[in-house]
């Protein structure tokens, strides 16, 4: 690693090993990139609000180079013409954070974020843009010899920063399912979790439809307090979720259902919540992905072709996703 010797705020610019320091920060080369890759992930499984989370197969992949200044960003697939295409974008934002995690700054950026995430779905988008873009700082870091790769505690920490709760974020960076928790006190909040490795039977299905869906609206239909037997109710079945993801599948379905947040946005997401009420009357683990309007069923097996068509014809497009792994972070030209 190369020896920085940073000045004062507002001294100016020094060199040290021919890497520029200014303001503190370490100014990282030209020429330095990564590639990055991160799944998709739905959050809650039902009863688990805000504390459960799985890595589901669909990724978002970007290439991120420094640059002499500026930030460029080239955007394909998912919401490509939604997005903003400078400096705003989610992910230029989550590695500039990054960087300045990590005592860097870069004076400029090229991406190139290839989305096949859909947006505003459930299915995590805002938590893997906010994870590529601290996965690409952490590999550009390293790229540069400046520190070592963020370790996942402090990926799970700062990416859950961006979305105010680890749940998606955490599934994004460490693959599989998680638990996760958050820490109060201090000026930050420490988001935590723990990954689940999920038995090898259980097979993730995604409906999603065109419609989108906010999470700041949904959020804001839930209520301050829940009567008692509700909280205990979710209590039980999240314990119960842990179980039935690691090792005893067949307690999926009881393990789905949820008292907490799915009934009072029902209203918001009418053909959402019928579906997951006609799967799961068909005996599936149908369960509201995250926020909405996706709909996850966890099995043992691929859901059959005739239930498949039932969600076709109320709008939503079925997919069989892997459980995927965690963020990966290699060089461009691997």
């Amino acid at each position: 690693m190369p020896s920085v010797s940073a000045e004062a705020p507002g001294a100016g610019i020094t060199m040290t090993d021919d890497i520029a320091v200014t303001d503190a920060k370490v100014r990282i080369p030209e020429g330095i990139s990564v590639r990055v890759r991160v799944p998709a992930s739905s959050a809650n499984l039902g009863p688990g609000f805000d504390c459960l989370g799985v890595a589901l197969g669909i990724y978002d992949e970007i290439i991120v180079e420094t640059t002499a200044d500026g930030i460029e960003v080239e955007v394909t697939g998912q919401a490509a013409d939604e997005v903003p295409h400078d400096g705003s974008h989610l992910v230029a934002r989550a590695i500039a954070r990054g960087l300045s995690a990590g005592g860097a700054i870069a004076p400029g950026l090229k991406l190139r974020c290839v989305n096949a995430i859909p947006h505003s779905r459930g299915l995590g988008s805002s938590a893997a843009a906010a994870v590529s873009g601290l996965a690409a700082a952490s590999g550009l870091l390293a790229e540069a010899g400046i520190r070592p790769p963020f370790d996942p505690d402090e990926l799970v920490q700062l990416s859950s920063e961006f979305e105010g709760h680890p749940d998606n974020a955490a599934a994004s960076v460490l693959g599989s399912a998680v638990v996760t928790w958050t820490e109060q006190g201090g000026p930050e909040n420490r988001y935590r979790a723990r990954r689940l490795v999920v038995h090898p039977d259980i097979t993730a299905t995604v409906f999603v439809p065109d419609t989108e869906s906010s999470t700041s609206f949904t959020r804001g239909l839930l209520p301050d307090s829940v009567p008692r037997h509700d909280a205990i109710f979710n209590v039980s079945r999240a314990a119960l979720a842990v179980v039935a993801l690691t090792s005893d599948p067949t307690a999926l379905f009881a393990a789905t259902d949820d008292r907490l947040h799915q009934g009072y946005r029902a209203e918001a997401m009418a053909p959402t919540a019928a579906l997951v009420a006609e799967l799961r009357e068909r005996g599936f683990a149908a369960t509201v992905s995250g926020a909405g309007p996706t709909v996850l069923v966890l099995s043992i097996g691929p859901v059959p072709a005739d239930v498949r068509e039932v969600a076709s014809a109320s709008g939503f497009v079925a997919s069989t996703v892997a459980i995927a792994g965690g963020v990966e972070i290699s060089r461009s030209s691997d």
